[in-house]
């Protein structure tokens, strides 16, 4: 378990290496919202835009998620707590104006950082509307 990284995970730097080269700027490993206690891979303060990079193993990606053969049960009950996590987070976000954005890590960077882009440009102009939220999404469902 030590072997595996919570932040800087291959994905997630190709996706900040993306982001990065079209111009924009954030926030790496930071709280959206100071009194909860999660973290986004990216965060865009002015445009209130979370962005979170899901591990298809630990967030139960239904492309490539494999049940575990050890322990199956453990990790079953542990990937459901994930998944309730990330929605409950995602709630949240949105009660507060935010816009989670979600990914899962084999998704190709480049498209994911013209998702983001799209989304906090949308924000920019619409003033966090909820036309910008609907938008990203129907791009980003989860």
């Amino acid at each position: 378990m030590q072997a595996n990284k919570s932040r800087d995970t291959k994905p997630e730097l190709a996706l900040r290496r993306a982001v990065h080269a079209l111009g924009l700027r954030y926030r790496v490993g930071a709280r959206p919202l100071p009194d909860l206690r999660r973290t986004a891979d990216m965060v865009f303060r002015p445009t209130k835009v979370a962005v979170f990079m899901d591990g298809c193993f630990w967030h139960g990606c239904p492309e490539h998620h494999r049940l575990a053969k050890a322990n199956s049960s453990y990790w079953g009950e542990k990937v459901l707590r994930n998944s309730d996590r990330d929605a409950e987070t995602d709630r949240l976000l949105r009660e507060a104006g935010w816009l989670p954005l979600r990914f899962w890590e084999h998704e190709q960077p480049d498209e994911a950082a013209r998702i983001i882009q799209g989304a906090i440009l949308a924000r920019k102009a619409g003033g966090l509307s909820p036309p910008a939220d609907s938008l990203a999404e129907d791009v980003c469902p989860r």
